[in-house]
């Protein structure tokens, strides 16, 4: 079972996390009127909350001056290391606005605990669960009006962590900034859920064996820029990398996991091999498919028994997942030698099923039987 299925507590109360941030309100908020127009119907990272929590590091001292503090540009040196040697992380989690009006995010502690095997990797300084939490908490509390209602409206949170010494020289950095940002968004799927279509490609890989796979760090992403590129000029919206020791093995999309339904009920999703980054919401979804008593393989997955299912009939349905669309159903597969639509090209059953489960615990309309939920105001 996937290490984020443990829940990993922060120490302190509530209160004690939100006192360790000192809250320097911006001299210039933005007025409500112009905000709610902001906010009714932003494009995905687009717009921006007032405020952005921050903490400071160096070798010295550790951690310091927590604080909130107005949203705005970064002053970076030309040397900063970051810039040089790409020694940063994210995360990406969502805060949501119940029916009675409280806020809620969801497993932020699991989100934590990978921040700090990213940090690890990357040779960066350990964040600990306390901190990680409390300057989300701090941060939301101080920019509660921009959370925005609705169906699958919310505050998208992105905390990251830089290299932030200036020097140039291959080593880790004597300093590093810690901040998050918040940004409210939509539904990812404006005009509903459609399924997608999914490019395979056999010529890149987004990482490899003993890489940063496992790490949520920019390079990731930025090798995936140029598949993506080629998968649109092949029509489909994403791209789906194999494995980059026999490129026979799926792994996962540019920045979602992957998953297989059978018709025999069972489902499967490539082991983490580390190479595969351990998505919160894929141990959740791994969580809810076995409450429903459907047994979950993790396992190296040949892209041949995919496509051979897929025209047999015994893979009914294939779908990714992440934070920022929850779950997308994918209606292709294409290759350099193969196109294959599944399901009709239509959702499967299961997919939508578990969709909604999952959307309704996360937004209060289901119980929280795992505890997943933790209040932010």
């Amino acid at each position: 079972m996937s290490t984020l299925a443990a829940q990993h507590q922060p120490s302190s109360s509530e209160e004690d996390l939100i006192a360790l941030f000192d809250v320097r309100p911006t001299d210039a908020p933005t007025p409500p009127a112009e905000r709610e127009a902001a906010i009714a119907a932003p494009k995905f990272g687009t717009v921006f909350t007032d405020h952005m929590a921050r903490i400071s590091w160096n070798s010295t001292d550790g951690w310091v001056d927590r604080r909130i503090e107005k949203y705005g540009p970064l002053l970076l040196d030309p040397a900063t290391a970051v810039l040089h040697y790409a020694q940063e992380i994210f995360e990406g989690m969502k805060a949501y606005r119940h029916a009675d009006g409280s806020v809620w995010t969801f497993r932020p502690e699991a989100n934590a605990a990978r921040f700090a095997r990213s940090a690890h990797r990357l040779a960066l300084p350990a964040l600990s669960v306390d901190d990680f939490v409390g300057s989300i908490t701090a941060l939301v509390r101080t920019d509660v009006d921009w959370v925005p209602s609705g169906d699958e409206a919310s505050l998208y949170l992105r905390p990251f962590m830089y290299a932030s010494e200036a020097f140039l020289g291959v080593r880790p950095s004597l300093e590093a900034e810690y901040l998050v940002i918040a940004s409210p968004v939509g539904p990812y799927f404006s005009g509903g859920v459609k399924p997608v279509s999914i490019w395979v490609d056999r010529e890149y890989s987004r990482a490899g064996a003993g890489g940063t796979g496992d790490a949520k760090c920019g390079g990731n992403y930025a090798s995936s820029l140029l598949p993506q590129v080629v998968a649109q000029q092949h029509g489909c919206e994403q791209v789906c990398f194999l494995d980059s020791g026999t490129r026979t093995f799926l792994e996962e999309l540019g920045g979602m996991n992957v998953f297989v339904v059978k018709a025999d009920g069972s489902v499967e999703t490539p082991e983490l091999s580390g190479s595969i980054l351990e998505g919160v919401t894929r141990s959740s979804i791994i969580r809810l498919l076995t409450d429903r008593g459907h047994d979950v393989v993790e396992r190296r997955i040949p892209l041949t028994d995919v496509l051979a299912g897929i025209r047999d009939g015994s893979v009914t349905e294939v779908f990714a997942c992440g934070t920022a669309a929850v779950i997308t159903p994918i209606g292709r597969l294409a290759g350099s030698d193969f196109d294959h639509t599944i399901g009709g090209g239509e959702a499967g059953s299961l997919t939508m099923a578990i969709r909604a489960e999952l959307t309704d615990i996360q937004t209060g309309r289901a119980a929280d039987r795992h505890g997943w939920l933790r209040r932010l105001a």
